[in-house]
């Protein structure tokens, strides 16, 4: 079953074409991961199909649905979820705070500004689902800048859980860590249900490597190569154009 499509997608910036007739499809509860050099234009297609830019030319399927000039929020509503290359946590919050906050805005009925967040006895159950996922109950008390940036990561990572997403957009939730952490983020990711697809852009090859069931590259805005982890560690076209790929490759 279909998760994702795009059909003809294209986005210029001035004289400047970013992405360049991209066509691809992912489908339900698919691992599929975007790699390619620095400026291929990796986040900006993450950004029109989250809805942050709307495409000069083309169209984008969500279950199946035209999203193409759909609002962000709406489609949250519909089933999407993203986490950005840079955090935005209230790191002056606790743990459990960022998570019943993040609750709150996937709930009908509005927040109360004066009603204590550990009064909404529905969300803690789920609050805790979430955190425990990432391994991060045991912090639900501490504030967030007192984390390890590795447990931001993950933080971040849980909280855009919190709408029980369909599809999950992951921006590079590797970047900045060290060799433990990173393995932490690949143990989370994998460990997600099977209902739910992922899209991950990301430069850490261990990761690539270690939770594609697919991968897709971008090369000034167009796919050079879409298939298995192995078609792509032998993609010779791959090699010579992804930057340091060979070695990369080799060593995952």
């Amino acid at each position: 079953m279909e998760a994702l499509r795009t059909e003809g997608l294209t986005k210029d910036f001035g004289g400047v074409r970013a992405i360049n007739n991209v066509s691809f499809r992912v489908e339900v509860g698919e691992r599929l991961v975007i790699i390619g050099p620095n400026g291929a234009g990796k986040t900006t297609l993450f950004n029109l199909i989250n809805g942050q830019l709307s495409p000069t030319a083309g169209r984008i399927f969500f279950s199946e649905r035209d999203i193409t000039h759909m609002p962000i929020h709406q489609r949250t509503h519909l089933g999407q979820a993203r986490s950005f290359q840079i955090i935005s946590l209230f790191l002056s919050l606790t743990v459990l705070d960022n998570a019943l906050l993040a609750l709150h805005g996937t709930q009908r009925s509005r927040f109360q500004l004066y009603r204590p967040t550990h009064s909404y006895q529905n969300l803690q159950v789920v609050a805790q689902e979430v955190l425990e996922a990432a391994a991060l109950w045991n912090q639900r008390d501490e504030q967030v800048k007192n984390l390890s940036y590795g447990e931001q990561r993950r933080l971040e990572i849980a909280l855009s859980l919190a709408s029980r997403p369909k599809l999950l957009l992951l921006d590079e939730p590797s970047s900045g860590l060290t060799k433990e952490e990173g393995s932490q983020i690949i143990d989370l990711i994998k460990n997600l249900g099977s209902n739910i697809t992922v899209l991950i852009v990301d430069h850490d090859m261990d990761l690539v490597f270690g939770v594609a069931e697919r991968i897709m590259v971008l090369h000034y805005g167009q796919v050079i190569a879409d298939g298995t982890p192995e078609e792509i560690r032998t993609d010779s076209k791959v090699r010579e154009i992804y930057m340091g790929m060979e070695e990369c490759i080799d060593h995952a």
